[in-house]
């Protein structure tokens, strides 16, 4: 089907000060919009005079880190999200449907298999199962680099499958939600979406809190039997508001922060907040305008906003506990709390380390120039980044 522009969504991101790479009517998204991966469009939410990013200065090193490993997939678009397996090893997804899993400690591959055609979404695994979705809405699992099994979803799919239980859940981005037997690929059942009129290509929420399958529907954390896809609480982060489908656009993004049964999560736009997801029950939210996933420890929660200013908030109310601008403009993944600090990656290849404490400069690394494309991940004792290009590093701070 050939694109269709959306003239008024054109003219309501030019008013909310948003803009947008493409929005196409999509069979496979039951006529849903689709609306560009935010970090990719979010160059043009300041129009055509977009500010400049201040000049980063002398690097400040507080805490060393040394590359310990690199390595070389192909390009890698965003959305592909990097999974993480006991014993130290790395699952990653390139767009040509190339999986690889890799050592975490030495980069060294394991194992290579490919889904036959472009990806969507991925990596999602247990350790035993790698689970890729392709642009065909093929779900593919392979084991230990061979295909085991390929079953068809009804929509198309940004999340990274989720692999729990001995299930297999997709989420695709008419927020319908497919569990498949993780044996042997059959499908188990099937809730649908509500329709939104458009959805957000991004990466969203989807995680299992023990016997609960957990899932961001719109702008709601959602509990949801694994058994059989009924519905067992909801709690709204942010409601849809606004004059067009844009401004209503709140859907949750990955990555969350989870402390025991407490879900901390961002609404896309709109807010950030946490539910106890034992009972459903919404601690807090507060009106946060960010496009990325969020990260947190015990104390505090971390993230950035749409213009790259970095925020912590306290985590038991949300109150800003710190705000630091010198990111400001660049395009920031979500942030990984690592130790002492708090690692980003922008849309140049570079990796930054801030201070937990008060957001000040610890260290900043570079890659090869491209944008940091997944949000980064730690693996044993090692920080892995990936670029656009398809650049995989593994930092170890010392």
């Amino acid at each position: 089907m050939m694109p269709i522009k959306n003239t008024q969504s054109f003219s309501a991101l030019a008013r909310s000060g948003i803009a947008l790479l493409a929005i196409s009517a999509i069979a496979t998204l039951s006529a849903c919009s689709v609306l560009s991966d935010a970090r990719s469009t979010v160059g043009g939410w300041f129009g055509t005079n977009k500010p400049e990013p201040a000049a980063l200065g002398p690097n400040v090193v507080r805490v060393p880190v040394r590359q310990a490993w690199t390595a070389k997939i192909g390009t890698v678009d965003f959305g592909l999200t990097p999974a993480v397996e006991a014993g130290n090893r790395l699952l990653l997804a390139s767009d040509d449907g190339s999986v690889f899993a890799l050592d975490g400690a030495t980069g060294q591959q394991i194992w290579r298999a490919s889904a036959g055609s472009r990806l969507s979404a991925g990596v999602g695994s247990n350790g035993v199962l790698a689970v890729v979705v392709t642009r065909d809405n093929d779900v593919v699992a392979f084991e230990n680099g061979r295909e085991r099994w390929r079953e068809k979803v009804g929509a198309q799919v940004f999340t990274a499958p989720l692999v729990a239980g001995g299930r297999v859940f997709v989420m695709a981005g008419d927020r319908s939600i497919t569990a498949f037997d993780a044996e042997s690929g059959r499908q188990i059942w099937t809730r649908q979406g509500k329709g939104e009129p458009l959805v957000l290509q991004h990466p969203g929420v989807l995680l299992a809190v023990r016997n609960t399958l957990v899932a961001g529907l719109s702008g709601r954390l959602t509990g949801i039997d694994p058994g059989n896809g009924s519905i067992r609480w909801e709690a709204p982060i942010a409601s849809p508001r606004g004059t067009n489908d844009v401004e209503r656009l709140v859907d949750l993004v990955g990555r969350t922060s989870r402390l025991g049964d407490t879900i901390c999560t961002r609404a896309f736009q709109a807010a950030i907040g946490c539910v106890d997801a034992d009972n459903g029950e919404r601690l807090w939210t507060k009106p946060s305008n960010g496009f990325s996933g969020i990260d947190g420890d015990t104390e505090r929660l971390y993230g950035s906003e749409a213009n790259g200013i970095v925020e912590a908030w306290n985590r038991t109310d949300g109150k800003t506990a710190w705000s630091v601008d010198r990111l400001k403009y660049r395009r920031l993944t979500a942030p990984l709390v690592l130790g002492r600090s708090i690692v980003m990656g922008d849309d140049s290849g570079n990796v930054f380390f801030l201070s937990r404490e008060d957001g000040s400069d610890v260290n900043r690394l570079a890659t090869d120039g491209s944008a940091i494309t997944a949000n980064p991940v730690e693996v044993g004792n090692t920080l892995v980044v990936v670029t656009r290009k398809g650049g995989v590093y593994g930092f170890v701070p010392e």
